[in-house]
């Protein structure tokens, strides 16, 4: 029998994220922070709306978690996030010493992987979880985004 609070439970709900995103013209990248199996933040990406670069899903979710525990670590946090981090969402979960990341799909370009940004040395980080469908959704955006311009 499956546990239905697996990696695909809750990127799915980091999907449902992105789809925001993408609904509001931003590049479609969405998060949720979860301990003890029960989503403790949510974000997507915000930089257009708010006119700040770091407006990042990433960036969003580890503020709302920080303030949900009242504190700035994520010890026993996991993050699930549709696009495998940046070098600035990377650093900032190394200082918050999140205890898991799990990624949908790469970002060969500007991912903290090619990048060789370090994360936290007790940081655990996967990928792959419903890689297609969050490639498939930054493929769509980027497409809608040519076909507009």
């Amino acid at each position: 029998m499956l546990e239905p609070f697996d990696d695909t439970y809750f990127m799915k709900k980091a999907l449902q994220e992105a789809e925001a995103a993408f609904d509001k013209g931003e590049i479609p990248v969405g998060a949720v922070i979860v301990i003890d199996n029960k989503v403790i933040a949510r974000g997507h990406n915000l930089t257009e709306a708010l006119n700040d670069v770091t407006a990042h899903a990433e960036m969003q979710a580890i503020t709302a978690a920080a303030n949900f525990l009242g504190g700035k670590y994520l010890k026993g946090c996991t993050l699930y996030v549709t696009l495998e981090p940046c070098q600035m969402c990377a650093g900032a979960l190394y200082w918050s010493q999140i205890s898991k990341i799990v990624y949908g799909t790469r970002d060969l370009e500007r991912g903290c992987i090619s990048l060789k940004t370090k994360l936290h040395p007790k940081t655990v980080m996967e990928g792959g979880i419903l890689e297609a469908e969050a490639s498939d959704l930054m493929k769509r955006f980027f497409i809608l985004k040519r076909n507009l311009n």
